[in-house]
């Protein structure tokens, strides 16, 4: 059964707190404001703590982590086409985002509004004197509360490269502490790799104080800040192998295990399963329903994230039926909508999140074990252990029927990690990033094939593997600076 979150809506909004300075927060900074005196602590109990910290996890159910996860994830990758009807998709789909773009504004704003929950949760929390609130579940809180903090800043940092790193919370503004927090208030951007060395520090804090595992997944957890360490050394510049090979370990012995069948991931008869590492629970009703997935599935109205030519092409290309069949579903839309890319009568739709029906239970899996069993595999051939990493695909493809790899040297394996995390992880968010931290986007993305093997002749450059500075952030903070090409 699922465990509800204590949800705890606005806790760290601003407040009407000294009104000559309210129009100098850039309120999509996520700069958390309260209108108490400096001194007096934030919060005045456990309960109130504990609210604090669900509120922030509640983020993970906002419009962010609902849909626009999985459009950056996919729509600018080869696996989905933009669909629907939305021009700011449109944009994204075919690379000329402008600064204007709406999904990117509202992302950098829900992204910093949840760092400054979980800013003002750390950086209050030792001030609390309630008994009910033990050392170790201090300690705890923090690090469930730097988990969250990561998870944010590893989203920023691989969206927009530099960005501003906020650690502290504004508790009041007033004249007389202005200058103190004023660059908070407006903040330049910061190098990306003191980002990820703040990302690092928050997840090892996490690793360090959560609890080792969960039977609900939608915690913060030992397992899940070593699954994200991995993907962070994977990703920053310079990869450190070692250090993914070395936290891909520590989750691969961290008592998940793969479920025997694929499909069981998807079916909806196994939540929090024993892959699943980190995984967003909804429980229906009008309040915490996922919306989300009714954006991407049903036959109402054209819906987002449509499936490519060039995805089921790579299914086929490897038969991999077992997989297809739980990620796509083609299904009859004639009359309903016109498409350019699909016949009306055989017209797919993503399949591993299927409740779509509204109000959806639906969960969302972001971390599972599969995926870092093959980044453990990627690890390993890149440090020159060959075998070992054919293993590890090897084991990936025995689950879904599929021969062992054909690669045999490092360089044909590095192709064949790539098409099997892509085939393995489709349409759940992940094969943007990959492209783009493998250094392949530009090369697979201006080869992209749509329908009839007919080159869609998308034009990606270097300036465009990042987006541009939201245009309300730049006319509301002087000290940010645009991104080159925008």
């Amino acid at each position: 059964m699922k465990l509800r979150f204590i949800i705890f809506v606005g806790f760290s909004v601003v407040l009407n707190a000294c009104n000559d300075f309210l129009e100098l927060k850039p309120k999509s900074q996520g700069i958390a404001v309260n209108n108490t005196n400096v001194d007096a602590p934030l919060y005045a109990n456990a309960s109130e703590v504990e609210a604090a910290l669900s509120g922030a996890y509640a983020d993970f159910r906002n419009e962010y982590f609902e849909l626009d996860y999985f459009v950056n994830g996919d729509v600018q990758s080869d696996d989905a086409y933009a669909g629907g009807d939305n021009p700011n998709n449109f944009q994204q789909d075919n690379f000329k985002i402008d600064a204007t773009n709406k999904n990117v504004a509202r992302d950098w704003g829900y992204l910093y509004s949840t760092i400054g929950k979980v800013n003002l949760v750390i950086n209050n929390i030792d001030a609390v004197t309630d008994p009910a609130l033990s050392a170790d579940r201090k300690k705890q809180i923090i690090g469930e509360a730097s988990f969250i903090r990561a998870f944010c800043y590893f989203q920023l940092v691989q969206l927009w490269g530099d960005v501003p790193l906020l650690t502290k919370g504004v508790k009041t503004i007033s004249a007389e502490v202005l200058p103190e927090i004023y660059p908070l208030l407006f903040p330049p951007r910061t190098a990306t790799s003191e980002v990820y060395q703040q990302i690092i520090l928050d997840l090892e804090n996490a690793a360090q104080n959560t609890a080792a595992t969960a039977a609900h997944k939608g915690f913060a957890t030992k397992g899940a800040a070593n699954a994200m360490l991995a993907k962070v050394y994977a990703t920053q510049e310079p990869h450190d192998w070692n250090k993914v090979k070395q936290y891909c370990d520590a989750v691969i012995s961290g008592g998940y295990s793969l479920l025997p069948n694929y499909e069981k991931l998807w079916d909806n008869s196994i939540e929090n399963s024993s892959e699943s590492i980190f995984e967003i629970n909804y429980f229906g009703g009008t309040i915490d329903h996922n919306w989300g997935v009714s954006i991407f599935r049903g036959l109402d109205w054209k819906k987002f994230n449509t499936p490519s030519n060039d995805l089921v092409a790579a299914f086929d290309a490897e038969n991999d039926v077992i997989r297809k069949a739980s990620t796509l579903v083609f299904l009859d839309v004639t009359g309903k909508w016109s498409d350019n890319n699909w016949p009306l009568t055989a017209y797919p739709f993503q399949n591993k999140y299927r409740k779509y029906l509204s109000p959806s239970d639906q969960n969302y899996i972001f971390l599972r074990l599969a995926d870092i069993i093959l980044l453990r595999a990627e690890a390993a051939n890149e440090l020159g252990d060959v075998a070992g990493a054919k293993a590890l695909v090897n084991q990936i493809r025995s689950r879904v029927s599929l021969p062992n790899t054909a690669a045999n040297d490092q360089a044909a394996l590095r192709l064949a990690i790539e098409k099997e995390r892509r085939l393995e992880l489709a349409l759940e968010g992940h094969r943007w990033y990959d492209l783009k931290r493998t250094g392949r986007a530009i090369t697979v993305m201006n080869a992209v094939k749509g329908k009839d093997n007919v080159s869609l002749n998308y034009n990606l450059t270097a300036n465009r593997l990042l987006f541009p500075i939201p245009q309300s952030e730049l006319d509301k903070n002087s000290k940010l600076v645009q991104n080159p090409g925008y």
